[in-house]
């Protein structure tokens, strides 16, 4: 079975498409290289440069490799932008999912992996969400999202796609440099960049109702997050799910200060660090609740915080 990964340049998708070859899956590469880089795919996969809104391209793609399976990640994912452009988010989201979506049911494809993401919750009283939480995102990127799984949810009641949206906690790590997370927005990498190049750490707000006022968050190893998307695929493949929606992370919070220590203690370097104003549409505190994930897919993460820290340090030194 071939898996047409939209996004399979980026961060994520280029670990994904690794571990989809590690498990010994078929894999093609759809992406538009706006954020991917086309170094980060394997020689052997082929790399289709298109943007998902583009249904043709998308259902030439499926038709050309004979894809049955799609694991969709292709999507703008900065909060802060959102929150100031949100009709790009609803146009390159959600849209994107719709000219994906069309292409599957004209191609008959059967198995689709979406990337959700932990911002469909929004502000959780108790910072620690289940898939049956209240979801009320508190920003377009997050509101994007759960259209998308709404869009999967309508589409696989009126057809036989099988489904399973994986919502996303905080990423960080990389299994090697080339697959380092080299994005402006996530946190980890912003401190690490801050330390190579000798600036100050910048912490969005410091009076946030958690314990030390700085935001809380679940950081789940991308290496994790890749096998999390191979059960997934391997699941629907072979029928044992129909559809679902799971979190995937860690279950451990950890703020932004103490990733900032996490830092200084693990790479051994001084990273001081400022407050500055919290951003709009920044959830205090999201940690998952990952149970349902562990029963479904029989899958939990493996990789502690020191591992996630020093398996991104070691790629910007390698860099």
């Amino acid at each position: 079975m071939t898996w047409l990964v939209t996004g399979g340049a980026g961060y994520i998708g280029a670990h994904i498409v690794h571990a989809l070859l590690e498990a010994d899956e078929k894999v093609v590469i759809l992406d538009d290289l706006s954020t991917g880089l086309a170094t980060r795919a394997p020689a052997s996969v082929p790399l289709i440069k298109a943007d998902v809104s583009d249904c043709a391209a998308v259902t030439a793609a499926l038709r050309d490799y004979d894809a049955e399976g799609v694991i969709h990640l292709a999507a703008r994912k900065d909060v802060g932008e959102s929150v100031a452009d949100p009709l790009r988010y609803y146009r390159e989201n959600i849209d994107g999912l719709r000219s994906v979506l069309q292409a599957v049911t004209a191609t008959g494809v059967r198995s689709f992996v979406f990337s959700s993401s932990a911002a469909v919750y929004g502000e959780s009283a108790a910072g620690r969400v289940s898939e049956s939480s209240p979801t009320a995102p508190s920003n377009p990127y997050g509101r994007s999202k759960l259209v998308g799984e709404w869009m999967l949810r309508d589409v696989s009641a009126a057809t036989d796609l099988r489904h399973i949206a994986l919502r996303y906690f905080n990423v960080a790590g990389a299994a090697s440099m080339p697959l380092a997370d080299i994005g402006e927005t996530n946190l980890l990498p912003r401190l690490l960049r801050a330390v190579a190049e000798g600036r100050r750490a910048q912490v969005y707000g410091g009076r946030h109702p958690t314990p030390d006022g700085s935001c809380v968050r679940d950081f789940i190893d991308v290496r994790d997050l890749a096998e999390a998307h191979v059960a997934a695929a391997l699941a629907l493949r072979g029928g044992t799910v129909r559809q679902d929606v799971l979190n995937v992370g860690r279950g451990v919070g950890i703020s932004v200060l103490e990733m900032i220590e996490a830092v200084r203690r693990i790479c051994d370097v001084d990273l001081p660090a400022d407050i500055v104003p919290a951003r709009a549409g920044d959830p205090p505190a999201v940690v998952a609740i990952a149970d349902r994930i562990r029963t479904v897919l029989g899958w939990q993460a493996r990789h502690d915080l020191a591992s996630i820290v020093s398996s991104a340090w070691s790629a910007v030194v390698t860099r």
